[in-house]
């Protein structure tokens, strides 16, 4: 199956003030914000992209943007409101330094799977749809672009983090221990098998060498979704 990069939006005027923002609407990237999108821009425009998909939320679309128009060819992102930031509802619009003296705030960190945020979503629900999100859209890609296929997706801190825990194996309960900063960059692979994490919360370093290969992949005994034992010889260069 593809490698799908999970992008977390820039740095937002919500996340500069200590705010929750959720889905309220006219939240930006601040200067620093688009500073941070134009980096990952630049960082991906190594790796060609065969889609690119964002949450509707601005924040998110601002950063997409920066993705998509460093792309060698032209690349048109769609939207996926199943990508979008996790409904909070009342707790959106607040000051985290208030919502942190809430009793609900104490189950967000030590059992988010049982937390359901007040006139909003549950956090079990926004993993589900998260992740079937993802998994929908790298079987399109499949299907349209092969299994060698590289695309990117942007969205939210707590949504890719959820998304990180289900490819890890790892319990909702446990996904405060992953940390995904703004404008980071995460690399999932999906297979028959398992999803391979390749990469959380990287802020530098080249990324070409997930660029699909000229040529094609010589078939072995050993199945791409197999774990190589030892931990095999790394990725391919660029255009090997």
């Amino acid at each position: 199956m593809p490698t799908v990069i999970l992008v977390r939006h820039g740095r937002s005027s919500a996340n500069a003030t200590g705010v929750l923002a959720g889905r309220l609407p006219g939240v930006h990237l601040d200067d620093a914000g688009v500073q941070q999108a134009v980096a990952v821009g630049e960082r991906l425009a190594g790796v060609r992209l065969a889609a690119a998909v964002t949450s509707p939320l601005e924040r998110c679309r601002e950063t997409c943007r920066e993705i998509t128009t460093r792309q060698g060819e032209p690349l048109r992102a769609g939207t996926d409101r199943q990508l979008s930031e996790c409904d909070y509802g009342e707790w959106q619009g607040r000051p985290l330094k208030e919502l942190a003296k809430e009793k609900l705030w104490r189950t967000v960190q030590a059992q988010p799977s049982a937390a359901t945020f007040p006139g909003g979503e549950s956090m079990r629900a926004m993993q589900d749809r998260a992740v079937a999100a993802v998994r929908r859209h790298d079987a399109r890609v499949a299907a349209e672009h092969g299994d060698d296929a590289v695309w990117v997706a942007v969205s939210h801190g707590d949504v890719i983090k959820s998304i990180l825990a289900d490819a890890l194996g790892t319990h909702l309960d446990l996904f405060q221990r992953i940390h995904v900063d703004p404008a980071s960059v995460s690399v999932v692979r999906y297979t028959e098998s398992r999803p391979f994490v390749l990469g959380t919360n990287t802020h530098a370093g080249d990324l070409s060498w997930l660029t699909p290969p000229k040529k094609p992949r010589r078939t072995s005994r050993t199945r791409r979704s197999d774990a190589e034992v030892g931990g095999g010889a790394g990725p391919q260069p660029a255009g090997s």
